[in-house]
């Protein structure tokens, strides 16, 4: 059989888009790099109209997909409600092995998911993983036993693991330091809008009970992995790349979102940050302190996300409400965290400070332990977009800054493999062992968030002392560009 190769003519079409592509590109940088450039070079133009343009475009599709994304890994908990570990025959520790192996391979395809999405671009890699994890959600729904819907999870994990740290680092390749909690925020509410909805359309799908011969609960799976499937084929050409190229923004509006972006973060307006590719970036942020320290942060409040995500309807259907009212009780809660997660974030860019804060209780009283869930899901979900933009905002150079934040996400996220089993059902309605656990968890982030201000603040006032005695005049623009957030130019956010 003759294999078949692009045409000549074809291939040199390819070829004249790519260098047009990257002749763009360089341009930009040149029209933000030019000697002699600063931000009074651009003082025409309206800034406050550009983030505009930069929000409605990029804002809604973003959250959009994390919507979906976060569906699609907690739907599991409306789905037990609904009979799957009835119908499946699976031990509770089964169906809590089921939860956990997602984890795994969610963190370990983090990092290289992230390279790649440098590499092949946001439009593209983006709605390719969203393809194969919608149909490895549809294909949840046919499972026949607990090694299917085994395999089905770690498979939803290595798809799913370029999402979030993804959009979490593209996010920082359009806004600065100052501006990117709140559209973090605006994206991470998409979540607790997920869980609402999660709720709601269980409650929905549900009453398709015998429809095609099928549970109700593997209906849950079917809908929201096709249309997560639906989704991401829009989103192929609703999605754009970085700012050099964004079609939306004139030439000079595009120049100077990079020229802001690059000189972000540095007491001294000409040192930009590197953008490069270099391995010893990857190494960097593998040897970087405060990524690890964060990551404790990160656990305090992860795992009581992943606890309430993935447990919530069964913990309220425990305390004597039916399958149905459960659904439905999530609803409020998750509405009510996501207006806060804004609020929260607007308010934190304001101030310029990322400090977490969250609180679990327990007690007997179904109606006081429905309101304790409530302050929980409320401190949790505002907490989340600060611990990811307080990392963001301090790690210099776009590359450094891709590692390190699919460091903190992926093993970050193992802390949702540790609360898969945090609330055993023998522990059920009060669940006392699984609120100790989540509240060491958070007792750890808040010893872990204490060092890193006070790390932040002595290295400052130390950067600060060896600029007065003119260190940084002895070292080149380009050296401290390298140095990245090592520079004594850049100063840390706390």
């Amino acid at each position: 059989m003759a294999s078949y190769s692009t045409p000549p003519n074809e291939k040199a079409e390819v070829f004249e888009a790519e260098a047009a592509g990257r002749g763009q590109v360089d341009c930009i940088d040149a029209m933000a790099t030019a000697p002699g450039t600063t931000l009074e070079s651009f003082s025409h133009l309206d800034e406050k109209k550009i983030l505009r343009k930069m929000d409605m475009r990029l804002i809604p599709m973003l959250a959009l997909l994390y919507l979906l994304s976060f569906l699609d890994r907690g739907n599991i908990g409306n789905a037990k409600i609904e009979g799957l570990q009835e119908d499946l025959k699976m031990s509770p520790d089964q169906y809590n092995w089921c939860l956990t192996v997602f984890f795994f391979t969610y963190a370990a395809f983090e990092v290289p998911s992230n390279l790649l999405l440098k590499k092949l671009r946001p439009s593209v890699w983006l709605p390719t993983i969203m393809i194969a994890w919608g149909i490895v959600m549809t294909l949840m729904g046919i499972v026949q036993n607990y090694h299917g819907l085994l395999i089905a999870r770690i498979f939803l994990g290595v798809t799913e693991a370029g999402l979030f740290p993804g959009v979490a680092y593209y996010l920082t390749m359009w806004y600065c330091r100052h501006e990117i909690q709140f559209r973090q925020a605006l994206f991470f509410s998409a979540a607790s809008i997920a869980g609402a909805f999660s709720g709601l359309l269980a409650f929905g799908i549900a009453k398709m009970d015998g429809a095609g011969g099928l549970e109700g609960w593997r209906w849950i799976f079917i809908l929201e992995g096709i249309v997560t499937v639906l989704v991401a084929i829009f989103a192929f050409w609703a999605l754009y790349d970085f700012p050099e190229t964004a079609s939306f923004l004139t030439e000079e509006e595009r120049a100077f979102v990079v020229f802001r972006l690059k000189y972000q973060g540095q007491s001294q307006s000409r040192v930009a940050q590197a953008d490069e590719f270099k391995w010893e970036y990857v190494w960097a942020a593998f040897k970087d302190w405060q990524i690890w320290v964060n990551i404790f942060v990160y656990w305090g409040i992860v795992c009581p996300l992943y606890g309430i995500s993935l447990f919530l309807p069964t913990i309220i259907r425990n305390l004597g409400y039916s399958s149905s009212k459960a659904q439905l009780m999530t609803v409020p809660i998750y509405i009510t965290a996501a207006i806060l997660a804004v609020i929260v974030a607007w308010t934190s860019d304001r101030v310029g400070k990322r400090s977490p804060f969250i609180v679990c209780i327990s007690t007997h009283n179904p109606k006081v332990v429905y309101a304790g869930v409530f302050i929980a899901a409320c401190a949790i979900y505002p907490a989340f977009p600060g611990v990811i933009t307080w990392l963001a905002n301090n790690l210099s150079g776009s590359y450094k800054r891709s590692v390190g934040m699919a460091i903190q996400i992926g093993v970050g996220n193992l802390g949702g493999a540790m609360a898969s089993n945090f609330y055993r059902q023998k522990d059920g309605p009060r669940y006392i062992l699984g609120h100790a656990l989540e509240l060491g968890f958070i007792g750890g982030g808040i010893v872990a968030a204490l060092i890193l201000i006070f790390s932040y603040s002595r290295i400052n006032k130390s950067r600060d002392r060896r600029m007065a005695a003119g260190e940084h005049e002895t070292i080149s623009e380009e050296e401290l560009s390298a140095k990245g957030d090592k520079a004594v130019t850049w100063r840390y956010m706390h």
